[in-house]
């Protein structure tokens, strides 16, 4: 019995039983030959650039992060300053104070996904160790400390005086609860979703392994809203309301050339999400997906459902911006955005 214990709980059978876990392209392979089906009909293997005409590519890859929220009005938006590289630690601090912004603060790649290299920076010493760390450029935005976040994915057809919004995810950070008398690592190796970020929380927590947790006490493990950390995604699509999507019409058309795309935002309550009153860490368009179908409880067939529906409104939105004047980038033309998107990974 013990044996088969230890089988159920390594890392391996928890991401087998758990499709959210698996790898990106095994998720998506399926939509692969359905999107080739769209390029066909579209006579362009990259007709997704036309979807967003505002964003470089339409934001499925290689969009610079800074230059979207530039076209977010700053009354739904933190703070926000680019670093170009090379940098020193000085040049660093100096632009925060030029920008009123104080630590701690998020650091994040102007070119990147799934929370690649997305830290809080608390010190002078993490500037420097972040800049050994990242060899492009980067946000510095001000931390948010609103207690909720959300993903809310809206969509506007062109010629639409109102969008709708089609997704909303919650989002629970990585966290223990101590129950006075296991310690920290024993409670992260109790937890699936935190023993799979055991590499790098062993790092972030090097001098607490061995405390005692006291009961009841939630220590929050990552404070990075992205799957890939650990966050555990909720499905909130009961929270779409017309006011909820009033709300982010009027959010919408505010930034030029977006139809089409996910609101990453922290706010104080639900009813300030239906309100509109939020503040927006990042805006990603149609490389984006609907973050409700990582529930835990959310079946695969329904998530591919989901997703071959949000390739059809990419296809819509597109050709009837194309329609309207928006051309088609080239495949040459997508095919640099992709170098300089996969460079930024490195």
């Amino acid at each position: 019995m013990r044996f088969l214990k230890r089988i159920k709980r390594c890392n391996f059978y928890i991401r087998l039983r758990h499709w959210e876990y698996w790898p990106f392209g095994l998720v998506q392979f399926p939509l692969f030959f359905y999107y080739l089906w769209l390029a066909a009909r579209a006579r362009s293997l990259v007709f997704f650039s036309a979807c967003n005409p505002g964003i470089a590519m339409g934001g499925m890859f290689g969009e610079s992060k800074f230059d979207i929220l530039e076209k977010i009005p700053s009354g739904f938006k933190p703070k926000t300053a680019l670093i170009k590289r090379p940098a020193t630690v000085g040049q660093v601090l100096t632009c925060m104070e030029t920008h009123g912004l104080n630590f701690p603060v998020i650091f994040k790649p102007d070119i990147g996904e799934r929370g690649y290299l997305v830290k809080k920076i608390c010190t002078r010493e993490e500037v420097a160790e972040y800049l050994r760390a990242t060899r492009v450029d980067f946000i510095i935005q001000e931390f948010v400390s609103l207690p909720y976040e959300y993903g809310v994915f809206y969509r506007r057809y062109p010629g639409e005086t109102h969008g709708k919004v089609t997704s909303v995810v919650a989002k629970e950070m990585l966290h223990v609860e101590g129950n006075g008398k296991s310690t920290l690592k024993e409670l992260i190796f109790s937890k699936d979703r935190a023993k799979l970020q055991w590499t790098q929380l062993k790092e972030l927590y090097q001098g607490r392994m061995d405390e005692v947790i006291p009961h009841g006490q939630r220590v929050e493990l990552v404070g990075i809203g992205n799957h890939c950390r650990g966050t555990k995604f909720i499905n909130a699509n009961h929270l779409i309301n017309d006011r909820l999507c009033a709300a982010f019409d009027c959010i919408s058309r505010s930034v030029e050339g977006f139809y089409f795309g996910r609101f990453d935002l922290r706010c104080s309550c639900e009813e300030d999400l239906i309100e509109g009153k939020v503040s927006i860490l990042e805006l990603n368009g149609c490389g984006a997906e609907p973050g409700h179908i990582y529930d835990p409880q959310f079946r695969l067939l329904d998530a591919v459902r989901d997703l071959l529906r949000h390739w059809m409104d990419i296809f819509d939105i597109a050709m009837e911006n194309h329609k309207r004047g928006e051309r088609f980038l080239t495949l040459r033309e997508g095919i640099r955005y992709y170098r300089k998107f996969r460079a930024a990974l490195r």
